[in-house]
């Protein structure tokens, strides 16, 4: 081969690498893999899955602003220079709801929190959290008892029904058909309404027992046995009805026990029903509720406690009498609401509710004591607009009358409010 040739060759073979190297350059790379954020639609709108999981979460707020015009009767706030004439509150909540499909049932969690300023004060709100997983329910979350908790978009004034959230673990067998039953365990301490004046003397002398305080010492011991909680319920096309029934441990605390020799822990309990019924022929949305409680010695149950003014009434749940006997207190409450959708974007709607207590016993060493019955009654009604999805703004307004039978004075409520109210 010539010289000429062979550089010839040479320059062809460089000229050639490089072409390919070029060429090699100019191909794409592959990218890495994105794990994009699925929807999930297993459990309805607004879920999507965790990445790298197969949990589906859904976060959701809602952020509420109110103005509360306070008792303008003539025992109320607005006749004592000391109590505040309105109350202005903002509050913010956050939920999550993560759930994950098992081989024995869904397994979810549940987070509430909320963060509230009122008349300048700030506080974090817990709210309902829990774990469910199948028919099993652990954690912080509504009374199993409590049944329906009204229908007026702000509720100015208290209403006597069980509306209570509380630590508890419960079991919830579906039978079909919208049929169920529930067993719970509940911490027996949210629902202990008992209150005494207590005087410490050299002899430990019991002085005075009251039935129903404004503040005062509780009368409850420690806590030994949870309440035992049973409902029977159903969800079909027409609406919703529950039964309830309710065993409370009446526990009293060591002092009346060593005061009165041995104070009898006795069983108190309660039972519950109601109904809700969807009124289509009205118009779609409308619907109807009432109902029940009864109690003995677990005034909760049935509502037996609420404010006024700046106070927080709560009707005793037994007393100690002479021989130190435990007295328990009975009592009923009977309630009613309405929802009507007058048109797609107004709702009215109204409560009612009417309770009845009876004395907590014969303490013949109690002087200056309410033993008689306590009647309440209240109303409450609002008017709702919800001008675009997830807005909502209302205006209430509520009234309350208080009956005790005895020397004290019986008292009146009268309240006007309104909400604008973002749920996203």
């Amino acid at each position: 081969m010539s010289v000429l040739n062979y550089k010839s060759l040479l320059l062809g073979a460089a000229a050639a690498a490089a072409a390919t190297t070029a060429q090699a350059a100019d191909l794409p790379v592959a990218p890495e893999p994105v794990d994009y954020v699925r929807v999930c639609d297993a459990y309805g709108a607004r879920f999507y899955y965790i990445p790298g999981t197969e949990t589906c979460l859904r976060v959701g707020g809602r952020v509420r602003t109110q103005f509360v015009v306070n008792n303008v009767m003539n025992d109320g706030a607005w006749g004592d220079r000391d109590e505040d004439g309105y109350s202005w509150r903002t509050q913010g909540y956050l939920y999550l709801d993560a759930r994950t499909a098992t081989e024995f049932g869904v397994l979810r969690a549940f987070v509430e929190l909320s963060q509230r300023a009122e008349n300048d004060t700030e506080s974090l709100d817990f709210g309902s959290t829990y774990i469910q997983w199948g028919g099993l329910t652990a954690g912080y979350n509504n009374s199993n008892f409590d049944i329906f908790t009204g229908q007026t978009f702000v509720g100015v004034v208290s209403r006597n029904w069980s509306d209570t959230t509380l630590n508890q673990i419960a079991y919830t067998a579906a039978f079909g058909n919208g049929f169920s039953a529930t067993f719970a365990l509940e911490d027996r301490s949210s629902r202990d309404q008992g209150s005494i004046n207590k005087v410490s003397t050299s002899t430990e002398t019991l002085t005075n027992t009251t039935f129903t305080t404004l503040s005062s010492d509780s009368i409850y011991g420690g806590t030994r046995m949870p309440d035992v909680v049973a409902a029977l319920g159903v969800s079909q096309g027409w609406g919703s009805a529950q039964l309830s029934g309710a065993l409370h441990q009446v526990y009293p605390d060591g002092v009346i026990n060593k005061v009165t020799g041995d104070a009898e822990d006795v069983m108190g309990w309660a039972i519950g029903a109601g109904a809700s019924v969807n009124l289509p022929m009205l118009s779609p949305g409308s619907n109807i509720f009432f109902q029940g409680f009864y109690a003995d010695g677990a005034m909760s149950y049935i509502g037996g406690s609420w404010a006024h003014n700046s106070s927080s009434i709560a009707l005793s749940d037994f007393s100690i009498d002479a021989n130190g006997g435990t007295d328990t207190r009975t009592g009923y409450s009977l309630s009613a609401g309405i929802n009507y959708q007058a048109t797609p974007t107004v709702a009215l709607a109204l409560d009612g509710s009417y309770l009845k207590a009876s004395d907590a016993g014969s303490a013949t060493a109690c002087e200056n004591c309410d033993l008689d019955d306590v009647t309440r009654w209240a109303i409450d009604g609002s008017v709702l607009w919800t001008p675009v999805e997830g807005f909502e703004i209302g205006a209430d307004v509520g009234y309350a009358n208080t009956d005790w039978g005895g020397s004290t004075a019986d008292y009146e409520d009268l309240l006007f409010g309104v909400r604008m109210q973002r749920t996203f």
